[in-house]
């Protein structure tokens, strides 16, 4: 791996813990329950970037494969959070 490389992929991971601390901080502290919501679904999306930038590092293909699950679980945790809020029950 070249030291360019190596040096973006540090750079992007400290870009995203820095942007979760933010993004923790909103989720704490968020007034509403659809900021939130909202601040957990960045937090998803934070944790697949992490895993997609890993996989580049580490040349695996099991990081992918984890970045999927991690997307597909905020999809459908997103949805019932969602679904919840605007509702207030998430089984009909």
């Amino acid at each position: 791996m070249s030291a360019l490389l190596s040096g973006a992929i540090s750079f992007a991971l400290g870009c995203y813990a820095l942007a979760s601390i933010l993004v923790l901080v909103r989720l704490i502290r968020g007034p509403r329950a659809q900021d939130r919501v909202f601040a957990l679904d960045l937090l998803y999306l934070h944790a697949m970037l992490v895993m997609l930038v890993l996989g580049i590092r580490y040349q695996s293909d099991t990081y992918f494969d984890a970045a999927l699950l991690v997307a597909l679980f905020s999809f459908a945790s997103s949805s019932a959070m969602a679904k919840f809020i605007l509702r207030g029950e998430v089984i009909e």
